[in-house]
């Protein structure tokens, strides 16, 4: 039988299918933006995308023409924080006394603030959602008489979880934990649910204060990371091999007057720059680490690092449906050195992440070792693994030296990997890396024995795919088996332990996943883009099936998001429309599952295009929808109202919402 639908398209069932008009295009997403730049600071300031070239190992100025390549539609994507109208004092909110007084530029009078409040918001019980028009029940606003701003019948989930709202007044679910005492509002407080959520609710990995303005100061101390460096650096005095493991440390970039002219032919073809001696691959050394943590990873399912989307509450969600590793967004070494509070959130933990990573990308040994060190130092024993980022694909971070761009620069990786083995400690360094930089180059064969038995590295992962490719094809599984074969044979010629090689790419479900760990000889798949469009297919993995997940089962995880967000972002007005932002960002790829039980064949792909389609009811339809605006719609059936002046800019190209108002 010949099918009908064109290469690529996902084979819906005629029924279901919609008919559009013949000179529409197809929307394609950019899944690159999965991958991110090291965006994150700026876009939670506001900046646009001229201001966030600038950050990161590279603050070269650029050209009118260098700025007018990089605008586009989704380059400059702005998200200002929304405030109350009426702004109260926090220590006041707090039930606490402003040392202010009545200098404060925050009012201290209670009832005004109340008055001029939006009305509280309360998340509804998904169980009791319809497939039609509203989906969600009216709710009853039990309002209170004196204060009409507060539902006496919501709940809080921040007070749900801790026992205690933080928030205080400002919390957007005040009749939760609110009551009259003597005609005064008293916060409430569960004593037992506090003791319980200082173990298994409370975040871990703050940085202090103190370390913070250490960092900035340049006050900081690293006394192994200092050491290792100046040793590194005597021994290129002295003209020996810096790149065995007792002298590595990229301090010196320009000292390449001796190279081999075919390793500098080799390395300025494929990086488009002059080679330096970090670059040349000549021998190592080997060194052993006996002290290093073993990770013992086989059959776990682990969730790639996500820029933007990867935050904590997607990855609880993801660990609520399976998930038994995680790893935080990819953080720049200089943001962390810089003493950044917005890049030092990035490795924030939650308890329920039973193994959790920190991913660092940067191009030398003299930024991302410090760094290793003081994670090390300020989270000792809630960090499980610290990762190198060397697949990131993005013209932003490979420029500068990082990211993939290290696959070209083998020698400068290594001092790398051995620098941050001997700051962390006892916790394991792991790498990510893909294929090659350049199509028909694949370099990781010959790179991955090396981070096993020379540089032990505790974990590999593998996506299969080069630099250049991106995502325009399908991930080379048969590669990455090479690569497998070529890591245990190397290991069982040193006689070395083996490490955790975890796959990557286009994995979309639980046949697809089994099938490639038995064909291939990894422990496991990370898994990226997947888990965005269906955070359950860690479910289907360790339950080995395929699930024809409903829409309202849909729709209580987007209500899960949403308490994870609140939770983490905040529950006062801020905090609730930061919720909403990355809400829609998770949106913008959740719309892209096609249920399976709309397909003529299963399983599914990942890098099939849905043709226009209808679901099984209207709220399946709905949760398809490409349009931004109908993401804010689902937003607001869990935070609310989206305030007027609140817009959204996806990252994929799509109808943004907010853009008519904001031109306006």
């Amino acid at each position: 039988m010949t099918s009908i639908y064109p290469l690529g398209t996902a084979p819906v069932k005629p029924e279901f299918l919609l008919q559009v008009n013949s000179g529409q295009s197809a929307n394609v997403p950019d899944d690159d933006a999965a991958e991110g730049t090291s965006s994150h600071v700026q876009d939670r300031a506001g900046a646009g995308e001229d201001e966030r070239s600038n950050v990161g190992p590279s603050r070269k100025k650029r050209s009118k023409a260098e700025k007018k390549a990089q605008r586009g539609a989704n380059k400059g994507r702005r998200f200002g924080k929304i405030r109350d109208e009426v702004e109260v004092c926090w220590k006041v909110a707090a039930g606490q006394i402003c040392e202010f007084g009545d200098e404060c530029r925050f009012t201290h009078d209670i009832p005004a603030y109340l008055a001029a409040k939006p009305r509280d918001i309360r998340i509804p019980d998904t169980t009791q959602s319809l497939e039609v028009p509203p989906f969600i029940p009216p709710q009853d606003f039990v309002a209170d008489a004196e204060y009409p701003s507060l539902d006496m019948g919501t709940i809080c989930p921040v007070f749900a979880e801790m026992g205690e709202c933080r928030f205080g007044l400002k919390c957007r679910f005040l009749g939760g934990h609110i009551r009259k005492s003597n005609g005064a509002l008293e916060m409430i407080s569960d004593t037992e649910k506090r003791a319980h959520a200082a173990i298994s609710a409370t975040e871990l990995n703050f940085m202090s204060p103190e370390a913070l303005k250490n960092l900035r100061t340049k006050k900081y101390n690293f006394p192994i990371s200092s050491a290792y460096l100046k040793e590194i650096q005597t021994a290129e005095e002295k003209g020996k091999d810096t790149t065995s493991h007792a002298a590595a440390a990229a301090t010196t970039e320009n000292v390449g007057d001796d190279l081999p002219s075919t390793a500098i032919e080799t390395i300025a073809e494929r990086t488009g720059e002059t080679a330096t001696v970090t670059q040349v691959d000549t021998p190592d050394v080997p060194m052993r680490f006996n002290e290093k943590k073993r990770l013992h990873w086989s059959g776990k399912t682990y969730l790639a690092p996500l820029t933007t989307v990867g935050n904590l509450p997607f990855r609880r969600l993801c660990v609520a449906y399976g998930a038994d590793i995680t790893c935080g967004e990819m953080g720049l070494a200089n943001s962390f050195l810089a003493g950044s509070k917005e890049e030092w959130s990035l490795i924030r933990r939650h308890p329920s992440e039973s193994i959790f990573g920190v991913q660092l990308a940067g191009n030398k040994a003299a930024t991302l070792v410090p760094t290793a060190e003081t994670i090390a130092k300020e989270c000792a024993g809630n960090v499980d693994f610290v990762d190198i980022n060397c697949g990131c694909p993005i013209d932003l971070v490979f420029q500068t030296g990082s990211g993939s761009a290290l696959l070209d620069t083998p020698g400068k990786l290594g001092k790398i990997i051995v620098g941050m083995n001997k700051a962390l400690g006892e916790i394991p360094v792991t790498v990510k890396l893909r294929t090659g930089v350049k199509d028909g180059r694949n370099t990781a064969h010959k790179l991955m024995p090396r981070l096993s038995t020379e540089w032990n590295v505790g974990c590999i992962s593998l996506h299969g795919r080069t630099r250049q490719q991106r995502y325009t094809k399908l991930a080379d599984w048969e590669y990455i088996k090479q690569c497998v074969a070529a890591v245990r044979g190397k290991e069982e010629e040193e006689n070395c332990p083996a490490v955790p090689i975890f796959g990557g790419g286009d994995c979309f479900s639980s046949e697809g996943y089994w099938s490639v760990v038995e064909n291939s000889g990894v422990d496991g798949v990370m898994i990226g883009r997947g888990a965005l469009i269906k955070p359950w297919i860690f479910t289907e993995i360790k339950e080995h099936r395929e699930w024809d997940i409903s829409a309202r089962e849909r729709l209580d995880l987007i209500k899960k998001y949403a308490e994870f967000g609140i939770s983490h972002f905040g529950s006062d007005t801020a905090g609730i429309n930061t919720t909403r932002r990355y809400l829609c960002e998770a949106l913008s790829f959740q719309y892209r599952y096609i249920p399976i039980g709309l397909l003529e064949a299963l399983p599914g792909r990942i890098n099939d295009r849905a043709p226009a389609f209808r679901g099984r009811n209207e709220l399946e339809t709905l949760l398809a929808s490409p349009d931004s605006r109908d993401w804010v719609k689902l937003s607001e059936m869990f935070l609310g109202p989206a305030p007027a002046s609140w817009t959204f800019t996806p990252k994929h190209k799509s109808n943004a919402y907010g853009v008519e108002e904001s031109q306006g």
